[in-house]
């Protein structure tokens, strides 16, 4: 059954060759956007059909996905967003970040679904796309320039137009630096902004203002159904009271009375000082006001000043690395730390577990001079000379895994895949270890995360502490947040919408009707994809671990003492419900359902 007109249409790319300084535009069929939807799920795609797991990330051959999803710019919910897409300097994997910010919607303005940027300008430059094309610039006066000193200056040269920029992290090949766009929203993790680095660009702007909206199908069903959606936004606790009361930070006494708040490069589990970091003491010393990504009724984020400094943030998870992960319980230095990072254009969850481990590895003499646990000047002082590449902080700038590798005890980096772990402790929520390990970007929190169902008790509450019957539930959480991420939709409004709200509005937008196990199947077949790109990249069951402190070193003291991650009989129970076999490998059956076959067999060198 189909709605009154019909919106959906070939995929449009802007392909950008750098090396040459051309460009052309491409068009995908409508097939490629019924199985991948857009956003995350085009970037896998592009990503396997492109061979990127034989390139090397920092290579010219590597390149960067930019893409919005269906919903971008079409007034749905919190849809201002988009993805990039790569592969990662810093765990080797298919890796993507999303964003909030006006950058996707301007793009799909001009009537592209994504930009695929490849090869390398040979001295630093910026790009500009308007409804004209592409032109290339010098970035002579921007090269060097900090994150909010190159919008600024953006803004100068481009009046009008969105930019995603890297600061000097992402120039110096920080392996986790970000990529940062207007409103300062960053795609924070995995060292995309260091990509873009290696190809000597700083930055994509688009002018996108004066241009047509996104077609829609049905604008009058589209209305009806994201007012129906915002009165949930409204009405749940979670996304009306305590995300905007107190931002993402509201988490911090929450999962510390919990036992689940790593404390000291995870070694304990309840930090004495979660009081004084906590959200309600930023928002009685520090916040300015609350702030919202473009379209988003939640507003979740926050202006915060410290220490005669003004900026964005700090974010739970900002707040614990720099916070309880380094034994530090002085808030506005936290702030500072989050200042140094966001002026930098570095991921804060792996600058504040980088630095946590090299606290560890001073404390057992194997980095004399080092930072010690508790030290606030130390966290400040380390993210600034990590985004300038000095000292010590060069050294960190390679990423926990390296680092502490490099002194001989890779078993002290908190990382999975290569990538820092974020606030949760494992040991205190077993299915979030099972999260952790399955993660197809490395350790992360956004693939699925458990908060709802083992502590918020949302859809339902479980036991943290059970270790099996929880493998269903994570891979509907991963299949969803893989269709949050290609629609391109906020992930915060999952508390209070379910796929059937998703289902309805992308069937107002396309003109065709989608069921939710529609789409919870497209979901799958991401996953599934991003799996087979990691088994080409060299990806096994081996590396869907966690590190040896969760499996070994039981909670010393608080609500979770006593316990590890028992991780084997969790991921076999999860293996034979996503239909793979006890290698990791999703079977023929599974791929033949997915509609993955073929790609499976072009992954796998066969012909």
């Amino acid at each position: 059954m189909s709605l009154p007109d019909q919106a959906l249409r070939p995929l449009r790319g802007l392909i950008v060759d750098l090396s040459g300084q051309t460009f052309h535009t491409e068009e995908l069929a409508v097939e490629v956007a019924r199985a991948f939807l857009g956003g995350r799920g085009l970037g896998a795609y592009i990503a396997l059909r492109e061979r990127l797991y034989e390139v090397e990330p920092l290579s010219p051959q590597n390149l960067l996905v930019f893409a919005p999803g269906p919903l971008t710019g079409t007034g749905a919910p919190a849809s201002g967003r988009y993805s990039v897409t790569s592969r990662s300097p810093l765990t080797g994997t298919v890796f993507d970040g999303n964003s909030g910010g006006n950058w996707g919607n301007a793009l799909r303005r001009l009537g592209y679904d994504y930009l695929l940027a490849g090869g390398a300008l040979d001295a630093p430059g910026y790009v500009e796309v308007t409804a004209a094309g592409v032109r290339f610039h010098d970035a002579a006066g921007l090269w060097g320039l900090d994150v909010p000193s190159s919008l600024a200056r953006l803004k100068e040269l481009q009046p009008g137009a969105e930019s995603a920029v890297i600061g000097p992290a992402g120039e110096r090949g920080v392996l986790f630096a970000s990529i940062v766009n207007n409103r300062g929203r960053s795609l924070g993790r995995g060292g995309l902004g260091a990509v873009m680095g290696a190809k000597n660009l700083k930055a994509i702007t688009v002018a996108g203002h004066g241009a047509c909206k996104p077609p829609v199908a049905d604008p009058e069903r589209l209305e009806f159904i994201v007012y129906e959606a915002e009165k949930l936004l409204k009405a749940n606790p979670i996304t009306s009271t305590a995300l905007p009361e107190f931002g993402t930070s509201v988490l911090v006494n929450v999962l510390n009375q919990a036992g689940a708040m790593p404390t000291r490069n995870h070694r304990e589990s309840v930090f004495e000082s979660a009081e004084a970091i906590s959200g309600e003491m930023l928002k009685k010393e520090h916040v300015q006001r609350r702030a919202a990504c473009r379209g988003c009724v939640i507003g979740c984020a926050r202006r915060t000043t410290a220490g005669g400094q003004s900026g964005e943030g700090p974010e739970y998870e900002s707040i614990w690395a720099f916070g309880a992960e380094c034994g530090v319980g002085d808030l506005t230095a936290i702030v500072q730390a989050n200042y140094a990072c966001n002026r930098a254009g570095l991921d804060t969850i792996t600058m504040g577990v980088t630095v946590a481990c090299a606290m560890e590895l001073t404390e057992e003499g194997l980095l004399p001079g080092g930072p010690r646990f508790g030290d606030a000047r130390a966290i400040v002082e380390l993210a600034e000379a990590t985004g300038a590449g000095t000292g010590l902080g060069a050294e960190l700038g390679v990423g926990s895994a390296r680092f502490a590798a490099s002194y001989g005890r890779p078993e002290l980096s908190m990382s999975v895949k290569g990538m820092e772990l974020p606030a949760y402790d494992p040991r205190g929520m077993k299915g979030q270890g099972l999260a952790y390990a399955t993660s197809n970007r490395g350790g992360c929190h956004l693939r699925a995360n458990m908060l709802g169902p083992e502590i918020l008790g949302v859809p339902k509450m479980v036991d943290r502490f059970a270790t099996l019957g929880k493998a269903g539930l994570l891979i509907n959480l991963q299949n969803l947040n893989a269709i949050l991420d290609s629609l391109s939709v906020c992930k915060f409004t999952a508390f209070a919408m379910k796929e059937d709200y998703y289902a309805r509005l992308l069937s107002a937008v396309w003109g065709e009707t989608v069921e939710p196990q529609e789409l919870l199947l497209i979901g799958e077949r991401i996953w599934n994809a991003e799996r087979l790109f990691n088994m080409a990249a060299g990806f096994g069951r081996v590396d869907d671990s966690l590190p040896r402190r969760l499996l070994e070193e039981p909670v010393p003291a608080g609500p979770s003492k006593g316990h590890v991650v028992d991780l084997p009989p969790m991921l076999d129970e999860y293996y034979v419900s996503r239909g793979w076999d006890l290698g990791g490998r999703p079977s023929p059956a599974k791929l033949e359902k997915l509609d993955l076959a073929g790609m499976a067999l072009a992954a796998s060198g066969c012909p």
